[in-house]
């Protein structure tokens, strides 16, 4: 890891970024699996829009509450909560995994601030690559194998689902559409409501204020499809209550 990156903050599940390299990981195999430990403790992971039609049947889609919201698959209603996948690991097998976790332990990455390149990258800490006995070759030689290059491909094409992910949101705020959230879940019996915040939505409130021209350019975007596919993850809060409640 360079030093330019050491000073960065780095992304959700990774402990390090290594870039890939034919003469230091030539004996680099990758292992499949079918747990995700680096998930087990994540309650809410990055998804990208075209992922929300798939996604919304297993989870809610929220935004963060940073500045440059960041649409979320929430897992848990607690920090270190995540009901969908075990402490192992184990992973629900009703649940669609979102593509920002499949990448694990690869990505594109900047090495240095500024730069146009992306290289493709590795968090050396991961278990799934190693020089194994077991496991597919990262590198035919010198070259990058055939796993390695679909790899590449699944990298690339996360890549470019950010980019229309952000493009999204940012026609979000230009109508001003995210707005803070709150789910208020009442419990069986006499029971206390719970109230969970800290995420931002979109609400009918807001998309009814919108003029005709401002709705008719959402629609023609597709934003309006994902606003609604959004708004219908929102169901799924109560699944998440029940399982969390169960596992306490």
């Amino acid at each position: 890891m360079s030093a330019a990156q050491d000073k960065q903050i780095l992304p959700l599940f990774y402990n390090e970024l290594t870039p890939l390299n034919s003469d230091a990981h030539r004996a680099l195999r990758v292992r499949t699996t079918d747990k995700a430990s680096w998930m087990a403790n994540q309650h809410a992971v990055p998804i990208t829009t075209e992922e929300f039609a798939k996604a919304q049947r297993s989870f809610p889609i929220i935004f963060s509450s940073a500045d440059e919201a960041v649409p979320l698959a929430l897992m848990g209603l607690n920090e270190g909560s995540n009901v969908y996948v075990g402490g192992d690991g184990s992973i629900n097998s009703e649940m669609y995994v979102p593509a920002y976790a499949r990448r694990y332990p690869f990505l594109l990455a900047r090495l240095q601030p500024g730069e146009d390149t992306l290289s493709l990258c590795l968090d050396p800490t991961s278990d799934l690559v190693g020089e194994f006995d077991d496991g597919e070759p990262l590198f035919d030689g010198t070259e990058p194998s055939e796993r390695c290059k679909s790899i590449l491909n699944f990298c690339e094409q996360f890549e470019i689902a950010a980019l229309q992910t952000t493009a999204f949101v940012d026609l979000l705020a230009e109508h001003d559409l995210l707005t803070e959230g709150e789910f208020t879940i009442q419990p069986d019996g006499d029971a206390p409501p719970s109230t969970y915040r800290g995420f931002k939505m979109v609400t009918d409130e807001k998309l009814n204020a919108l003029s005709a021209k401002a709705l008719a350019t959402l629609h023609k975007s597709g934003a309006l499809r994902l606003i609604h596919l959004h708004q219908a993850s929102l169901g799924v809060v109560s699944d998440i209550y029940t399982l969390q409640s169960r596992a306490a």
